[in-house]
């Protein structure tokens, strides 16, 4: 065999690939819903400042 399976190299690049894919599922869902959520808190802080 030339060529020796590195599965613990294999492991931390599987790790690190799920976690750009979490990091970029995180950011495409703020940008979708950060105008949303961004209404919701100015909605209740309009509420507490006219209560």
């Amino acid at each position: 065999m030339l060529f020796a399976p590195k599965e613990k190299g294999q492991g931390l690049v599987e790790y690190a690939l799920i976690l750009v894919l979490v990091a970029i599922v995180v950011i495409v869902a703020l940008r979708l819903l950060g105008p949303t959520i961004s209404q919701i808190f100015t909605d209740i802080n309009d509420e507490l400042s006219g209560a």
